[in-house]
């Protein structure tokens, strides 16, 4: 996702709408729009996916009850579920009130909450299974399913937090992923999301968090459940267990490891190396380069949601040749951002307030960009490699690493194993981004600019695996890894 840490490549577009803009008349008492009207004017203006998965009709009426819920009630908490929750109607990956881009004193009043499970989980189908007791207690053994938390179903507390979460058209496998409190995102949206949900219904009624869990749980084994008292973790307390991970520094945050049986796995859980000063393309150049007599290459990128497209070296070395991306039409929805707009949006390269030169043709309310560049991978002068490779896939994938997997499969360079991933074949949002702020809450939202849509009709889905392989929590509590098995005896009888 894109902040201003770790920029994230997407999308973006627009043009004049089929609905009206409401008129900017409506002034705050710092005599400028104010925040629904601001919000509307910004996305009917600038977003290229508005319309992707609703109608403007539609749009119109969740902001309307935006504006009535927002009027309602001042609570920085509340405006925040309140705009997540439209924002997440937009059924665009990449179009949410960023947790990293929010100011600090915001942050620390929304997110530094002592409301976190003190455990970490994944989401298989409605089970949540836990992967690691962070209490202290090990109340919690790997494989353990929580199966209610404060006597509310786990069911039913997945059912509420998904309208929250973000995701690329119904791609509802990346919201649960997205809502998996694996560790490996400094902030969690589901402890997010979770924590603010629980202080709104709060028992105390005065705000105050809620200190302890009443956990019910059926452990690895047993055939009744138990029920366990466990302490609310702090957000210090939950980053203390991540490994960490400096994606700006010079130090490999890759791993590789080759296996006794002559199978090469290379595991890469993030690509955000905007900023890094590490030579990544040399240190994987290198590896590869050793990869002559291997008997195969496993990728696993499925704690990977995206970032640069670092797999393309991957994929150039194993296709020889140059690469053609898949046809997208690359259309935004503004020749200009309008000036009134401006001083409302930050972003990391101001030629995204002016496509002027870049506009190939107008396409009905959108304008298509020019061919881009990068439409074509071209290999480095490496030597090709020769060897099978696996690519292990989740429903995090999504931006770079959907592309990826989209691209190994179409071109039959890979086998993907594991599970479908996130991203959606109807095409994403990203490219460009604004951080637009609202004046009066204060509160960020990410604004994608060019909107990707491919020739054709599309299924509205993430990328299907060649052979799948879920998880199961039978796996968690032993410490297998099925998927990491299956590309094992695939590559080996290749």
């Amino acid at each position: 996702m894109p902040n201003r840490r770790d920029l994230v490549v997407g999308i973006a577009g627009a043009a004049a709408t089929a609905i009206l803009p409401k008129a900017l008349s409506a002034t705050s008492a710092k005599s400028g729009p104010d925040d629904i009207t601001l919000l509307g004017d910004i996305l009917r203006t600038l977003h290229p996916g508005l319309y992707r998965y609703q109608s403007p009709s539609a749009m119109e009426r969740s902001l309307e009850q935006l504006s009535k819920a927002w009027a309602a009630n001042a609570d920085l908490a509340e405006r925040y579920l309140h705009l997540s929750r439209f924002l997440a109607t937009i059924k665009c990956g990449h179009s949410y009130a960023n947790f990293f881009n929010q100011k600090k004193s915001l942050q620390a009043s929304l997110f530094d909450r002592q409301t976190r499970v003190p455990f970490t989980f994944r989401w298989l189908g409605s089970q949540m299974v836990v992967l690691q007791d962070q209490s202290g207690t090990a109340s919690l053994p790997p494989g353990s399913v929580v199966r209610g938390i404060n006597d509310i179903p786990a069911t039913d507390i997945l059912t509420r937090l998904m309208p929250y979460a973000r995701a690329d058209g119904n791609n509802d496998n990346k919201r649960r992923a997205l809502l998996s409190a694996t560790g490996g995102d400094e902030i969690e949206t589901f402890d997010v999301f979770q924590g603010l949900l629980d202080h709104q219904n709060d028992a105390l009624g005065d705000n105050t968090p809620m200190r302890t869990f009443r956990l019910r749980v059926r452990l690895p084994g047993a055939k009744t459940d138990t029920i366990v008292n466990l302490p609310a973790l702090t957000l210090l307390q939950r980053q203390s267990f991540m490994r960490p991970v400096d994606y700006r520094g010079k130090a490999p945050v890759w791993q590789w490891t080759m296996r006794d049986d002559g199978l090469a796995v290379l595991r890469m859980d993030g690509w955000g190396l905007y900023n890094s000063s590490w030579d990544w393309a040399g240190w994987l150049n290198d590896r590869l380069d050793s990869l002559p007599g291997a008997k195969g290459l496993i990728v696993d990128i499925r704690e990977n949601e995206g970032g640069l497209d670092c797999g393309d070296l991957i994929l150039t070395r194993l296709a020889g040749r140059d690469i053609a991306k898949p046809k997208f039409g690359r259309l935004v929805r503004f020749v200009k951002t309008p000036e009134h707009l401006n001083r409302y949006l930050d972003t990391w390269d101001d030629s995204f307030r002016d496509w002027s030169g870049k506009i190939e043709a107008k396409q009905g309310r959108f304008y298509r960009l020019k061919q881009d560049a990068d439409s074509m991978i071209t290999p480095a002068a490496s030597k090709r490699l020769n060897v099978p490779m696996a690519v292990l896939t989740s429903a995090q994938n999504s931006s770079a690493t959907f592309q990826f997997a989209a691209l190994t499969k179409q071109l039959r360079l890979g086998t993907l194993i594991g599970e479908t991933t996130g991203g959606n074949q109807r095409g994403i949002n990203g490219g460009a981004f604004f951080f637009a702020r609202l004046p009066d809450s204060g509160i960020e939202f990410d604004v994608p600019l060019i909107g990707y849509f491919p020739e054709g009709k599309m299924p509205d889905a993430g990328i299907t695996p060649d052979i799948a392989v879920a998880m199961t929590a039978k796996a968690i509590e032993s410490g297998d890894d099925p998927q990491l098995q299956a590309a094992v005896q695939h590559l080996l009888r290749t």
